[in-house]
């Protein structure tokens, strides 16, 4: 049967080709590059713009670092139809949150926290402190609910360890961690909507991919769509995210203890590098003598590589302003520049003074 001829059949019995016929008939739809390029698609919705696409997001992060805060701000924006994030407009829609680890006294008070002295609480917010366990019937009562509101948009499980089936004797750690999240996946992916499942970091994970610090197998962000991780390391906490329908994200975040509310600073490469350009300017200005980039990056906390790139950069701009080679000071001590007296060696050069008369010391080429 040619290509052509098999764009004609949607379906195709499997039982007729197999001769065993063990199994029930199976129906496997089959169809073609050509007709998958006519189809339209609808594009993605964000629930939260830039962060919380519709489908499936594994969020996770250390114990207490501030995941619950999160995505209840999240949750509460949504419901409001108000920003989270210090700026991040959503669409008003209807919000489910599971706190599995709360019960209503502390629920109640964080959610006080969060939204301060207002009149109402959102009607469209609902929550529950206790669920079944997804294989036991949770995923059916998400449905239900998804079924019996208006604008379903958002649903937050809140932690995936009180939510997932308990692992079966026949399942390895990877089929246990797959299955804990396809459920999940495949319900926001009928219904159109977002379901953040919040989980745990592992202590020593990765210090270069923060995705590797997932608690778990790889089951469980390889059935998610989008996993975001929110870190925090000498720098600052930062949101990393990665999926398959979403730009990849690595932004600043600074949590307001306040009101109990996360921000987005910016991109983390850039605030992080104007983070490390003050204090290496702070440090600088402080000094009492030219430093070299190991002095400074032991001064500043701050990596040695980045510390001599930044430093070459900012020289190039005039931010920092280099004494002798290899030494460095701020732009306004140049008191600290010292000039030689003894035999300049072959890169010495001769400087003139104000007078005409020559003085030696050392110049940058």
């Amino acid at each position: 049967m040619s290509a052509l001829e098999l764009d004609h059949f949607d379906e195709i019995d499997l039982d007729r080709l197999s001769p065993l016929n063990a199994e029930p008939p199976t129906k496997v739809r089959f169809s073609s590059a050509y007709r998958l390029r006519q189809k339209e698609f609808e594009p993605i919705k964000y629930v939260v713009p830039g962060y919380i696409a519709e489908g499936c997001t594994l969020l996770a992060g250390r114990p207490k670092l501030g995941k619950s805060w999160l995505v209840l701000e999240m949750g509460l924006a949504v419901a409001m139809g108000e920003a989270c994030l210090g700026g991040v407009l959503c669409e008003q829609g209807d919000v489910l949150y599971l706190a599995l680890e709360d019960n209503e006294r502390r629920l109640q008070k964080r959610m006080d926290k969060v939204l301060g002295p207002l009149a109402d609480w959102p009607e469209n917010f609902h929550y529950a402190t206790e669920c079944p366990r997804a294989n036991e019937g949770g995923l059916d009562a998400i449905r239900d609910w998804i079924k019996n509101v208006r604008h379903p948009r958002l649903v937050i499980v809140d932690v995936l360890a009180m939510f997932k089936p308990v692992r079966g004797d026949k399942e390895n750690m990877y089929e246990a961690d797959y299955h804990a999240i396809k459920g999940l996946q495949a319900l926001a992916s009928e219904h159109r909507v977002a379901i953040v499942v919040v989980h745990h970091t592992r202590k020593g994970g990765s210090d270069v991919d923060p995705f590797e610090k997932v608690s778990g197998t790889l089951g469980l962000s390889g059935a998610a769509d989008t996993t975001i991780v929110l870190d925090r390391d000498s720098n600052g906490a930062t949101i990393y995210g990665r999926g398959r329908d979403i730009e990849e994200i690595e932004s600043a975040v600074e949590f307001n203890t306040g009101d109990c509310r996360w921000f987005i600073l910016g991109q983390a490469s850039e605030v992080r590098r104007t983070d490390e350009r003050s204090a290496i300017l702070e440090v600088l200005h402080d000094a009492d003598e030219p430093m070299g980039p190991r002095e400074i990056s032991i001064a500043t906390g701050a990596d040695r590589n980045n510390i001599d790139q930044l430093l070459y950069k900012m020289a190039k701009a005039g931010e920092v302003l280099k004494a002798k080679r290899g030494r460095y000071i701020h732009p306004s001590r140049a008191d600290l520049i010292e000039v030689q007296t003894s035999t300049p060696n072959k890169n010495d050069k001769k400087i003139r003074n104000g007078e005409g008369d020559a003085i030696e010391g050392w110049v940058d080429e």
